[in-house]
């Protein structure tokens, strides 16, 4: 597997504990419908999030939230209108973006963009 994938790997799963640790329920990771992937669909409270993760190792080129571009966020909405289609009676939907970055130390750093829309 190459290392980009790995750390992608990585990151989902870091991303994954964190969010249980802040109170988050995971429901689906990974939900899949035709080309388009969400990474992480959770509850908290009375919203349903559909969560981005970006992980990167530091470095100056930038922060992983950084790699979120309109197309791929369009994606993200295509999802998770079928999601919604398949699984209805959410009320309140929010996009989140989770970024991840891995320091040289071998710590990660969460950054949690709530309620995104570009």
């Amino acid at each position: 597997m190459a290392s980009h994938n790995e750390l992608g790997k990585e990151g989902e799963e870091k991303a994954a504990q964190w969010l249980v640790t802040k109170g988050f329920t995971l429901l689906h990771r990974n939900w899949r419908h035709s080309y388009h992937e969400i990474d992480i669909i959770a509850t908290k409270g009375k919203f349903l999030h559909f969560i981005e993760v970006k992980a990167r190792k530091a470095s100056s080129l930038g922060n992983p939230e950084d790699s979120v571009t309109k197309k791929k966020f369009k994606n993200l909405q295509k999802a998770a209108n079928e999601f919604l289609f398949l699984n209805p009676g959410y009320n309140w939907i929010q996009y989140d973006i989770l970024s991840i970055s891995f320091q040289k130390n071998g710590n990660a750093e969460y950054f949690l963009l709530e309620d995104v829309f570009l």
